[in-house]
């Protein structure tokens, strides 16, 4: 790896030439009229996230699939849900998914209130229905009573959705090494960490080309040339239309490190691997977005770049205790 064993990366004058880092400025939260956030709607919302009695069976709870210690995301390829059976997509993070304009890969869901119902109805997620998961809380005086304080009205489908919606859209996570060093602490990175940034941001490799702005996303549907023949339709399958086929939305980079394996099928198990395709500049897909190309990286600066994205780990997110369990 690239931290400070491959000394010639300091060298290199085409990585040391300094391509300017950008300024990750996190905006405000915008929160819905109808779902303020307040202490009791996130104590509820906590609750209800860790609770397996949201699923048909009560086996699986929205944590089962995403673990607040490997980002709020999975380590395998495909999570299971109830009955054992394999979901169709990776798990992603959900460190600032209130900052998402739109959810899922395809980008068919608008607002986090209603995404909270596509695992609830999905047949391999959680398989049930969320009118009676509302009759199954109302059953727990807790619930109850923490429903009636947080929004006047019984656990139902009203209160899930939008409880579960607070809790997750307070998942910031913007204080990785790399802020910090952006936001002046100058010995805080390496030199191999540096240079990756500078590449990542350079026209070389035009990485930031997708992954933009403070969460390393523009949110944008594109083909990264990771197949020939997809089996997941991406896109077309919420619009229909076959210029939309083997599209999907760009994932944050943001805790990178912690969320693998990588691609909408988990296809990659380690950062390398996801470097070394970008390298190669992918398979000749009809749709592969005309940023994916080869980029001809020497096997030091491929380091310098895994060793970038490490550094957008967020400790501080992932092991703070107010989020966990």
């Amino acid at each position: 790896m690239c931290f400070g064993i491959f000394t010639s990366c300091s060298k290199d004058p085409e990585i040391q030439k300094k391509s300017g880092l950008p300024d990750l400025i996190f905006p405000e939260v915008v929160h819905p009229v109808d779902n303020q956030p307040n202490a009791i709607r996130w104590e509820l919302g906590k609750k209800l996230f860790y609770d397996r009695a949201l699923s048909r069976d009560s086996s699986i709870s929205c944590a089962s699939c995403h673990n607040p210690d490997l980002a709020f995301s999975d380590k395998v390829s495909f999570s299971k849900g109830v009955d054992g059976l394999i979901g169709t997509r990776n798990a992603p993070t959900l460190g600032n998914v209130a900052y998402h304009p739109y959810y899922t890969r395809e980008g068919g869901v608008k607002t986090l209130e209603m995404q909270i119902l596509v695992p609830v109805q999905e047949h391999n997620e959680f398989d049930f229905n969320i009118v009676e998961i509302g009759y199954r809380l109302a059953k727990d005086s807790n619930y109850v009573q923490l429903a009636k304080r947080a929004y006047d009205r019984n656990p139902d489908y009203f209160v899930i959705t939008r409880a579960i919606s607070v809790f997750e859209r307070s998942l910031i996570s913007k204080n990785s090494r790399f802020d910090q060093y952006l936001n002046g602490n100058k010995t805080i990175l390496n030199n191999s960490e540096i240079q990756g940034a500078n590449l990542f941001y350079s026209s070389k490799t035009g990485c930031s080309g997708c992954h933009d702005g403070f969460n390393f996303s523009n949110y944008s549907f594109e083909n990264n040339g990771l197949y020939i023949n997809y089996t997941d339709p991406g896109r077309k399958r919420l619009t229909g239309k076959s210029a939309d086929e083997a599209l999907f939305k760009v994932p944050t980079l943001r805790n990178i490190e912690l969320t693998a394996p990588y691609m909408h099928d988990g296809s990659f198990n380690d950062l390398k691997s996801v470097i070394n395709h970008y390298n190669s500049g992918g398979q000749n897909h009809p749709h592969k977005s005309e940023l994916i190309r080869p980029l001809h990286l020497t096997e030091y600066e491929m380091d310098c770049l895994v060793a970038f994205l490490k550094s957008l780990t967020d400790e501080s997110f992932i092991n703070n205790p107010i989020f966990h369990e």
